[in-house]
């Protein structure tokens, strides 16, 4: 399978950490994009300026995609010019980077909520939106997925712009992977079936992957400590 290219979409770090990230893919012959979380990451409960900070730290070090994560305060009382505002300080900041902005849909209290903070985010300048931290208690479920990707559809159609779309936290299997390939295709088609525009946020998935990879390979399952990422 080493002709096959297969690779991550990016390895994701917080911003103190993006130099030693670049430092060591480089060294390994990696050229894996990095990521880095920022704006307060998971909360985004820290005043603006250190949010903004945060971004423009990541983007210097090297950082090619930014994760930022939305003041939910925002979302919940309903100050969506507020929302708005803030999201595009911070794709500014971003520059040419990658902005996914994590919604924290498990907070977020409504569908209702959910639906309107996707679009918003879109409307300021996100590449992709992305439904959770994997810190919260409820992560990516079918009911929010299906929510975000029609506004994500809803968006497409009114715009003509493609934005990309990121279920993260909970998902385990390579079988859920194949769930959420299914969901995709269904509701935005096979266009979206890239990693432009889509990926799976979880660590806990690249192991069943590898582990799978292994059985296509030997014709039997590897034990989990055999793996890098067990």
């Amino acid at each position: 399978m080493g002709d096959a290219e297969i690779s991550t979409g990016a390895v994701c770090v917080y911003s103190a950490r993006v130099t030693e990230a670049i430092t060591a893919l480089k060294a390994s012959g990696c050229s894996i994009p990095v990521a880095s979380v920022a704006t307060g990451f998971p909360a985004g409960q820290t005043p603006l300026k250190t949010r903004l900070d945060e971004v423009k730290i990541a983007v210097d070090d090297g950082a090619t995609e930014i994760d930022i994560v939305i003041n939910r305060t925002l979302a919940l009382t309903g100050q969506w010019k507020a929302l708005y505002n803030e999201i595009r300080l911070f794709r500014e900041a971003c520059g040419d980077a990658h902005m996914k902005t994590i919604l924290g849909t498990g907070e977020l209290g409504s569908l209702t909520n959910i639906y309107r903070a996707s679009l918003v985010a879109m409307m300021a300048g996100s590449d992709f939106i992305k439904t959770s931290t994997g810190k919260e208690s409820v992560n990516a479920t079918y009911p929010v997925a299906l929510v975000m990707v029609r506004a994500i559809r809803d968006f497409y159609w009114r715009t003509g712009i493609k934005v990309g779309f990121k279920p993260a936290g909970g998902i385990r299997s390579a079988k859920e992977a194949l769930v959420w390939l299914s969901l995709i295709k269904e509701e935005l088609g096979d266009e979206w079936l890239t990693p432009a525009l889509f990926r799976i946020g979880a660590s806990t998935l690249l192991g069943d992957i590898e582990r799978q990879i292994y059985h296509h390979v030997t014709g039997r399952y590897a034990a989990h400590h055999d793996l890098p990422m067990a």
